[in-house]
Parts: C-alpha cells; sequence; structure tokens
C-alpha cells in the first residue's frame, strides 16, 4: 500500500455578511467571506492538500473563479468533487489535521459540528479529523480582523 501526504493553505479576506462557512458549518458572525464560492477557506485548504497529495493539481485548476458553475457554491461540493478524483484515482483518506487561524469568530465550539461534517463528505470516520484553531496573537491580517487563514495536512493511501 503507498501513502502520500498533502498540505494546502487557503485565506479568505472579510466582507459584508452575517456569517461564515467554516468546515462545512455556518457560524454566525458579524462579517461573511469575500470569495467566489461561500468562502469556507477550512474546506478550500482541505481540497488543496487532497489534490496535492494525488498529485492532481489545485483547487484553482479544478475550479475557477471565472466558472460561474461554482458562484456561491457550497464548498462541501467542492470537497466531495475532490474526494471522487481521489477514488478514481485509486486513493482515499487516512487521515487529516486542518487549523483556523482568525480572531473572530472562536471555532472550538464549532469544532466537534466541524469534524463531523468533513468526515461524512469525505467517507471517513470522525475520528480520523481533526480540527483546531488559534489566533496570531493580534499580528498580521488575522490579528488585524481583516481575515481568515487556514492550513491542512492530508495522509492519503492507496487503495
Amino acid at each position: 500500500m503507498g501513502y502520500r501526504v498533502g498540505q494546502g493553505l487557503d485565506v479568505h479576506a472579510f466582507s459584508e455578511g452575517d456569517h461564515v462557512m467554516l468546515g462545512g458549518v455556518r457560524i454566525p458572525h458579524t462579517r461573511g467571506l469575500a470569495a467566489h464560492s461561500d468562502g469556507d477557506v477550512a474546506l478550500h485548504a482541505l481540497c488543496d492538500a487532497l489534490l496535492g497529495a494525488a498529485a492532481l493539481g489545485d483547487i484553482g485548476q479544478h475550479f475557477p473563479p471565472s466558472d460561474e458553475k461554482w458562484r456561491d457554491a457550497d464548498s462541501r461540493r467542492l470537497l466531495a468533487a475532490v474526494n471522487g478524483m481521489l477514488r478514481r484515482e485509486g486513493w482515499g483518506v487516512v487521515n487529516l489535521d486542518l487549523t483556523i487561524a482568525c480572531e473572530t469568530p472562536r471555532i472550538g465550539p464549532f469544532a466537534p459540528a466541524m469534524r463531523e461534517a468533513i468526515a461524512e463528505c469525505l467517507g471517513i470516520e470522525p475520528g480520523a479529523v481533526s480540527v483546531k484553531a488559534t489566533t496570531t496573537e493580534r499580528l498580521g491580517f488575522c490579528g488585524r480582523g481583516e481575515g481568515i487563514a487556514s492550513l491542512a495536512v492530508v495522509l492519503i493511501a492507496s487503495r
């Protein structure tokens, strides 16, 4: 059995809105995230990590912002499509570790729901999904409350 590791990073700026989508979960907030799709930085980073691990390019290549098909798309659709690509190539997700960096909103109360949503979308056990959050100690664009960043690391195995 072969294994591969992938990493992903995504960033979105805050914009007008009343919620953010993170890890497939709608979180009430005073602002939204600027994006072509729903702006779910956590799932976007995860898609890039999965695509990278399988050497299948990146999220922008498969879901370009120029394609109206993906305007306001639920990022769980993107993740499901990426998972399908991996499966067609003979890969399956072993586990993943996701870190969300922001000052607000508070992520902790929503992390269990994110784990469940991601696991369901990928067809894996919630125990194989880690979701954690951090602040940047008020440093950089995240610290100034200008946006949210997310980092993902995945392990995939050949089936």
